[in-house]
């Protein structure tokens, strides 16, 4: 049996224990509060793409790793997404916020239920959905920081990567909900 202690699952792990330090941030009234609270969003967002990296590379990939990680993923970025629209409510935020947590719901969904009925080989994470994963990921780090630097309007251009994540989003869920056609077609008829 392998130890649940390995190096991936350790880091997925420090991802779901930073969620609070963010929120902490996120809600200090310090003038550098935003820019530390999107920088260690950003972290987090890095240690993601190594966990999964290094279980491969180590020959360390297990069935809680496997659980854990995208749990530790919709964790960080719902957590994100709500924070922000506290900040920020305007119905366009808020919108790509429902967007991208909606999605993540109903694919986390099919997934349970494609693993149920033994198909879940047909819903491999896509080209688009890591894409979007990555767009996601600096668009709400910029949000986050909320500050300007260099002159860049760093919330704004984060806004506009969101947005294009949520698109992404919608993207890779038809690509899924496409793959899980057939076994969905036969849902219906049952």
């Amino acid at each position: 049996m392998t130890s649940p202690y390995t190096i991936p699952n350790l880091l997925t792990g420090l991802r779901i224990a930073l969620i609070p330090v963010i929120v902490g941030l996120f809600y200090l009234p310090f003038h550098w509060s935003n820019m530390a609270c999107g920088l260690l969003f950003a972290l987090v967002g890095i240690t993601d793409a190594f966990d999964g990296y290094l279980a491969r590379k180590l020959g360390q990939t297990s069935p809680l790793g496997a659980f854990l990680d995208p749990v530790a993923d919709k964790l960080i970025v719902a957590t994100a997404l709500v924070l922000i629209v506290s900040k920020d409510p305007r119905w366009f935020v808020t919108l790509t916020a429902a967007v991208i947590i909606g999605r993540e719901i109903g694919i986390s969904a099919l997934r349970e239920w494609m693993a149920q009925i033994g198909a879940q080989a047909k819903l491999q994470v896509t080209g688009v959905a890591k894409f979007k994963t990555i767009v996601q990921i600096v668009g709400l780090s910029m949000m986050l920081f909320r500050e300007d630097l260099l002159g860049l309007p760093t919330y704004w251009m984060g806004l506009a990567l969101t947005i294009l994540a949520a698109a992404l989003t919608l993207w890779s869920m038809v690509t899924y909900l496409i793959a899980a056609g057939p076994e969905l077609r036969g849902f219906r008829q049952t």
